[in-house]
């Protein structure tokens, strides 16, 4: 017990002190905790039963953010996402499978099962980085975020079939026709259980626990829709990340999906520390650096294949830049090869050597990852440079100005009055073609996202006598108020709410001054009955 006290402070320590020490020269966390796994593996020689409870529970670390990426994904949204969650998604692996497939086999002058091995792990890319960093910049928000994000959750459901192929390679005897079968019905059944009864009961546990107010009556409901889903999931052959992803899908179109989002936050971070640190004590540093050249060029050569490969297929519908972005974003080998590499090893498709070799590889361009994607603008501006994007905003030379953030109708009327009244304002919206409508109007607009440090700092927020948020969607209203809020206490931000659950959902905001549509009408048509 005293061992394992040591174990998990010295843990705790370190890694606190190494992300302390990496935040100050602008390093993600991520390498902290990777970082943290390596030296504490090798002090406390982590292996066997200790090394596959810690995979366990960072597993669900990953299972924690699907959930929250499910949270913003409604039916509705998922329908709208449906050419980048499936063309592309699909065009993704297989085109990446049959290129990496080719190389390996003709260029590395490796077998066919481990080509196809090779081939398949590779395809896959790193869900618990890659949109770890979109949560917590915004950019899931952004069309590239968008891109990256459908692909992901497609690699996913990947996953299954590439573990059944690999099962199917490994047992001659066995039917791929059965297999494929049994995988048909049991998904359909997760589906139709998940989406009909699994509803229902989803509704209930989270009307009955909110109505206690009892705030760890409602947390233990989370958790048991959450956990049990998961459980669902992985009983009928798919993962434990898929059962999460369509509970918060079902709890999305729900009125608890913010306060759900908020209160397994924590959770979920942590979580992700220990799937982060389980992913360093599978770095061998003396291995790595005996074969430091291979390795090396092994990840870099399959990275730049698979980006070329991601660029092509985003570059039919989208822009260079935003193609070049969800290229880069999604380069790396994800966490999801460790259990490709485990399991065709454990059967004998590859040599044990050979798994271990590939694994660190896979670990190598998880951990260059944040770097790159930490500065994602920077080097997709190599590529196209986007007048229009917040990274380019020049600062203006303005104070005591008011801020419009949004161009659709409300902000047409706001824009208008404020200039019938010469007032001092510029206008900020994410939608280009309201940018490019507002700058024939001869408004100053720009086109970018106001919840962004670069934006705020450029458009002079703390000399702003005013922001006024004119967006719609009450998600993007709380993401510039939060980061206006951060980024200046003082600034005065005017935002209307249509509803008493919209005001109840700003409450932990109390600095926004809030304009009720509601009483504002029930003003003016007081007034106009009143008239002579």
């Amino acid at each position: 017990m005293e061992n394992l006290l040591l174990s998990i402070f010295l843990t705790v320590a370190v890694a606190t002190v190494l992300n302390i020490v990496l935040k100050r020269f602008g390093i993600s966390h991520i390498i902290g905790y990777i970082a943290t796994g390596t030296i504490i593996s090798y002090l406390f020689g982590f292996n066997g039963d200790g090394i596959d409870s810690l995979n366990l529970i960072g597993e669900f670390g990953i299972v924690f953010l699907m959930f929250t990426i499910g949270l913003e994904l409604s039916l509705g949204k998922i329908r709208k996402m449906k050419e980048i969650l499936l063309t592309n998604g699909l065009m993704q692996v297989v085109f990446s499978v049959i290129v990496i497939f080719f190389l390996s086999y003709t260029l590395f002058h490796l077998d066919f099962n481990t080509s196809i091995i090779v081939a398949l792990a590779f395809s896959l890319s790193s869900t618990a980085i890659v949109l770890t960093y979109l949560k917590e910049s915004k950019d899931i928000h952004t069309p590239y975020g968008q891109k990256s994000m459908g692909i992901l959750i497609f690699q996913d459901l990947a996953v299954i079939p590439i573990l059944l192929l690999i099962t199917f390679l490994s047992n001659d005897s066995a039917s791929i026709g059965e297999i494929l079968l049994k995988t048909a019905v049991s998904a359909v059944f997760v589906v139709v259980f998940m989406f009909t009864i699994g509803e229902k009961i989803v509704n209930i546990l989270l009307q009955f626990s909110a109505k206690t107010e009892l705030e760890e009556l409602f947390l233990g409901s989370v958790f048991s829709i959450l956990i049990g889903a998961s459980l669902l999931a992985h009983a009928m052959g798919f993962t434990y990340s898929l059962g999460a992803f369509i509970a918060g899908m079902i709890i999305a179109d729900t009125r608890f999906n913010v306060k759900v989002e908020s209160d397994i936050s924590t959770y979920k971070d942590l979580l992700l520390g220990a799937f982060f640190f389980g992913v360093g004590t599978k770095i061998d540093i003396l291995y790595f650096l005996e074969n430091i050249h291979i390795i090396t060029f092994v990840f870099l050569f399959a990275m730049l294949f698979k980006a070329a490969v991601i660029y092509g297929i985003i570059r039919r519908n989208s822009d260079k830049n935003t193609s070049a972005k969800t290229a880069l974003s999604l380069a790396q080998i994800g966490e999801f090869s460790f259990a490709v590499f485990a399991m065709a090893g454990a059967e004998k498709l590859i040599t044990q050597e050979m798994a271990s070799f590939l694994i660190l590889v896979s670990v190598i361009s998880m951990i260059l990852t944040p770097f790159i994607i930490g500065n994602i603008y920077k080097l997709s501006s190599y590529f196209e440079k986007e007048f229009y994007e917040s990274d380019v905003i020049t600062p203006i030379e303005r104070q005591n100005h008011i801020i419009i953030a949004g161009f659709g109708v409300l902000g047409k009327i706001v824009a208008s009055n404020l200039q019938a009244q010469q007032g001092n304002f510029v206008i900020i919206s994410d939608n280009l073609k309201h940018v490019l409508h507002a700058r024939k109007l001869g408004y100053m607009a720009y086109f970018g996202h106001l919840d962004k440090l670069p934006v705020l700092e450029s458009l002079m927020v703390k000399e702003a006598k005013a922001v006024i948020i004119t967006m719609i969607s009450e998600q993007k209203r709380r993401l510039i108020s939060e980061a206006v809020l951060r980024y200046d206490p003082k600034a005065k931000i005017i935002l209307k709410i249509d509803s008493v659950e919209e005001r109840k959902s700003l409450r932990d905001l109390s600095e926004i001054q809030l304009v009720d549509a509601s009483f504002e009408v029930a003003d003016l048509l007081v007034k106009h009955a009143l008239k002579n």
